[in-house]
């Protein structure tokens, strides 16, 4: 990622979701599963006061070593995303989620912890594969999400790209569209913007393997608002 490497989210993902996020001057953030804080250090540099966390404690080591050198004003913690202890209710005016609420397992748990912690009126924004056109490996067979989508899958990801210099593994969990706005509407956010994002043609001119996307959608950005109780 800091090298240019991960060019789906720098040229396709982080565009979009940016425009939709908008200023975070002044805003009280908190960027959840963070990794090792390439995206939480943007918000930084954009004047938000930001709080990273991520269940890893080798990405948040990362991310520390990366505040010291450039001293954002960040703080990061170890924390499951469906365990958010110690963070004070109605604390934040945003939450961020870059791409990985589809790698939690307790998603619900999660989405409910985003709701606790956000203030009356606060925004939940997170980027996901998009859910009807993800690409799986199950049972070592790859399957297009249009072959079982009313399923929950839990599938490993094998990056294994020839821009890596490390291979590894993660593992994702598919879920429907129905099954994240349900999980929403439980803890009480109300979805108030969608964002199917589309590369630019300078985008695949200097990334071809960005070609497939401008015909449909690999994301989808989700806007949440977490509802005034005493409306």
């Amino acid at each position: 990622m800091r090298t240019g490497k991960d060019y789906f989210r720098d040229s396709l993902n982080n565009p979009a979701t940016f425009k939709l996020i908008g200023s975070v001057k002044g805003k009280k953030v908190l960027d959840l599963a963070c990794g090792e804080g390439y995206n939480t250090r943007i918000l930084a540099r954009k004047g938000a006061s930001v709080i990273g966390v991520d269940r890893s404690s080798r990405l948040i080591d990362l991310a520390e070593t990366e505040e010291r050198r450039e001293r954002l004003g960040i703080r990061y913690y170890r924390m499951d995303a469906s365990r958010l202890k110690g963070i004070s209710d109605g604390l934040f005016d945003l939450v961020t989620c870059f791409m990985a609420l589809q790698d939690i397992e307790d998603y619900e748990g999660a989405v409910a912890e985003v709701a606790r912690i956000l203030k009356q009126g606060g925004r939940f924004v997170f980027s996901i594969p998009h859910p009807c056109f993800e690409k799986m490996v199950v049972n070592g067979v790859r399957i297009s999400a249009t072959e079982r989508y009313f399923e929950k899958i839990e599938y490993p990801i094998e990056w294994n790209m020839e821009r890596l210099t490390k291979r590894f593994r993660t593992v994702s969990f598919h879920r429907t569209l129905t099954d994240y706005s349900l999980a929403l509407a439980k803890s009480g956010l109300v979805i108030s913007r969608l964002v199917e994002p589309r590369p630019t043609r300078e985008a695949v001119r200097k990334h071809p393997n960005l070609r497939d996307e401008l015909t449909k959608p690999q994301s989808i950005i989700f806007e949440s608002i977490k509802r005034d109780t005493n409306s």
